[in-house]
Order: C-alpha cells, then structure tokens, then sequence
C-alpha cells in the first residue's frame, strides 16, 4: 500500500500555510518552489483542496492560497480522501461460496438475500475492512496542527499555528 507523491504535496503544502503568519496568502510559485514540484502539477493539487473547502484561493496580483478550515479541523484523513478518492482500499472479488466455504463466516449474517438463500460475510473482506477501519480512525486522528505540535515539541522552535 503506498500513497501517492501527490498526497505528500498535500500535506505538506498545508502544513506550509498553517505555518505562514494570519492574513498573508501564499502564491503557486512560492509552494511549488518551497516543495521543489511545478506549478502546474501542484495548481491541480490545490484546486483539489480548494474545492474540498480546505484551502481558499484568494484572487488577484498578490493573490493566493490561505486555508479555509483551523489547522485542527484538517484531518490527515481528510487530505488523503480528497487527493486519492474516498474508495476502499480493498474490494473483495466475487469467490463461489459452493467451492470455498472456509473463506466465509460459518453462521448466515442476513438470514434472506434476493435469491432466498442466506449470506455470509467473506473473512478476507472481513479482515480488510478492519484494517482500513483502524488506518482511517489513526488517520482521522492526526491534524495539520498536530503535526505543528510536534513539531514545536521535537526542535524548539516553536512551530505553532498563525500568529
């Protein structure tokens, strides 16, 4: 499992913003030089971000990005869904009950499907699910100003939020 580079632009250019002082709004060329990615591939991020209501894009010769939540209201989760999809991560491929009875729980979870007969959960699907519950929850819990938090805690420089 591995996300992609554009999720890591993401963050980081979030984590940009919240670090810049309250009212000054960072331009396209100063976030893509400040991440060593072009313009035009992190304009695409960007919009993506704008229009999830993450960030704002304040127009105009000085214009720019500024965000549009508080730095702990942005989930890690957040970020991640609106740059790689809200999919699952795993999608359970349609395996004959008939043939492989063990890769199913042994009792029925829905006693009448469409076909009269009962269903039951795949185990594999089962586990899966589970370990995307647990990253989404850990993911959820994790917010740009935590990261600043921790930041302020590892070097002393006291990264916090805006001034």
């Amino acid at each position: 499992m591995q996300f992609s580079k554009s999720t890591g632009y993401a963050l980081h250019a979030l984590i940009h913003l919240a670090h810049t002082e309250r009212g000054r709004n960072v331009g396209i060329k100063e976030l893509s030089a400040w991440l060593g990615v072009s313009e035009s591939y992190l304009s695409k991020i960007m919009s993506k971000l704008r229009q999830d209501g993450i960030v704002r894009a304040v127009p105009g010769a000085s214009g720019g990005y500024e965000l549009a939540r508080e730095t702990d209201q942005i989930t890690f989760l957040d970020v991640i869904q609106v740059i790689e999809g809200r999919q699952h991560m795993y999608e359970c491929f349609k395996i004959s009950e008939d043939h492989h009875p063990m890769f199913f729980e042994s009792e029925v979870l829905e006693p009448e499907s469409s076909d009269g007969t009962g269903s039951r959960e795949c185990l594999v699907k089962k586990v899966m699910i589970g370990a995307e519950r647990h990253l989404n929850d850990y993911l959820r819990s994790h917010t740009i100003q935590s990261v600043l938090d921790s930041a302020s805690a590892g070097n002393g420089k006291g990264i916090n939020k805006k001034p």
